[in-house]
């Protein structure tokens, strides 16, 4: 997830009863912070008011404090614009060092585990899937031949994510075809399809994930702990109360002995850190009982 400006983005058409005032800039990143916990600082008022100039039209506003207004009455719209503020972006095999450890160093703990348990990995602010595609296809391995462990076992993967359209687009599975050079060919082969100028996850791939939108500060409905969590590249929009929040709650839902991978700008920090064993770059494991 990023605040990155969209290229398709167009600004206020509506001259200059449509600037955003300092006043609705900050009655909009106060429901930011409260219902996502993403900090917009004053460097953001720019591209706040081009991202909602587009919902501004849409419900025939001519100023912000309308839009500010309506807000506080529809919370509808209060979430359509939690997910206008937030742009996804990430690609296959992103930080190809925690797909390297997951294949050399989890997964052979991960099937020791399935003997006896179920397996549960989750990706949270999975984006449009590409993330939780790369661990299927880790899972899965080159051959079409399914592992023992994957077929005889009960294996599940969690993609999760605030915004509905990029969660449809993880059930899809359908990808531009210029956008899979990440993927190290046997993995393109085996479980990618082209079709055109798209390719399609495989159902073998397709199988192993559910896709639900899910806010990270909202209750969790997740009981079951988890042998691996992806949560990568979205701390950094948060700040230290609610990053210190989101970490003590990724650990307690990590099953003891488990895996989390955080982003390459990230680290866990005061009471978080000291649970955990740092493993590799961005990669802690949660001791296992006893140790």
């Amino acid at each position: 997830m990023s605040l990155a400006p969209s290229p398709s983005t167009t600004g206020p058409a509506r001259g200059d009863a449509a600037s955003l005032r300092p006043a609705d800039f900050a009655a909009i990143a106060d429901i930011m912070q409260s219902d996502a916990r993403i900090h917009l600082s004053d460097a953001k008022t720019t591209l706040v008011e081009s991202r909602l100039a587009r919902r501004l039209r849409l419900h025939g506003l001519d100023s912000y404090a309308d839009y500010v207004r309506l807000l506080h009455s529809d919370a509808q719209e209060r979430s359509a614009m939690v997910v206008s503020l937030t742009t996804n972006h990430t690609h296959f095999f992103r930080e190809a060092h925690h797909f390297d450890h997951l294949r050399e160093k989890a997964m052979p703990w991960l099937e020791a585990q399935s003997r006896h348990r179920p397996i549960r990995i989750w990706s949270a602010a999975c984006s449009t899937g590409e993330e939780v595609y790369s661990i299927a296809m880790c899972l899965l391995g080159t051959s079409r031949t399914p592992k023992p462990w994957l077929r005889n076992g009960d294996v599940r993967l969690l993609a999760t994510d605030i915004a509905p359209h990029v969660v449809e687009a993880t059930r899809d599975g359908t990808y531009a075809a210029s956008g899979v050079a990440a993927v190290p060919a046997p993995y393109r082969t085996a479980w990618m399809h082209g079709t055109g100028d798209t390719v399609v996850m495989d159902d073998a791939a397709r199988a192993l994930v559910s896709a639900r939108v899910l806010n990270l500060f909202e209750p969790w409905p997740m009981r079951r702990q988890f042998d691996v969590i992806f949560c990568r590249n979205v701390m950094i929009y948060f700040n230290d109360a609610a990053k210190a929040e989101l970490e003590a709650r990724l650990i307690d839902s990590l099953a003891p002995g488990g895996f989390l991978y955080i982003g390459h700008s990230e680290r866990l920090a005061g009471p978080s850190a000291a649970q955990m064993i740092n493993c590799g770059q961005t990669i802690y494991r949660k001791p296992e009982h006893g140790a």
